[in-house]
């Protein structure tokens, strides 16, 4: 979880459960606000019906009194430790989030394994979503599995990794 600087909702990821397909069902980022629901276990991302999870069909409608996904995250992705970047970085850095991508663990052509960069606008809008680091998913395996992310006022960026069983630095250096 983490807090938006400027609104101060609470956002979290949610990784959708396993043993559904490749493809299903995506992961999640979400404005958490009180006493609402987000649809686990019968409904993922924008209101989607689970049917295996619902085989009777008995929570279909409940589905639609959710709280729709804010940014669906593709399937298996694993999306763990979110973190806003600072103010005090430059401004095309400023408002956006940083989210760690732990990675598949039962999927047929493995994905993830990185941490990846939604863009976002002051309100905290999503604009676009881009690779921030890559690396750790080759062709003979995983290598690492990001874990967390905190990033400090300066701009100094702390990735926790359970595979590797180390926490990388990533500091901004002008150029």
């Amino acid at each position: 979880m983490a807090v938006h600087p400027l609104s101060k909702h609470v956002w979290a990821t949610e990784i959708g459960r396993d043993d559904l397909g490749d493809n299903w069902p995506p992961g999640e980022i979400n404005i958490i606000l009180e006493g609402s629901h987000y649809g686990w276990p019968y409904c993922y991302g924008k209101r989607l019906h689970d049917d295996k999870s619902d085989p009777t069909g008995e929570h279909r409608e409940f589905c639609q009194d959710t709280i729709p996904s804010f940014i669906d995250v593709p399937a298996n992705e694993a999306p763990l430790g979110l973190a806003f970047f600072p103010p005090s970085l430059p401004e095309e850095f400023r408002h956006d989030l940083l989210v760690a991508f732990h990675g598949s663990s039962n999927r047929t052509e493995p994905t993830g394994g990185k941490v990846v960069r939604y863009k976002l606008d002051a309100a905290g809008n999503f604009m676009d979503v881009e690779d921030f680091i890559t690396g750790w998913l080759t062709p003979s395996g995983a290598l690492g599995r990001p874990v967390d992310i905190l990033i400090t006022d300066d701009g100094e960026i702390f990735i926790s990794d359970d595979k590797a069983g180390v926490v990388y630095r990533v500091v901004y250096k002008k150029m």
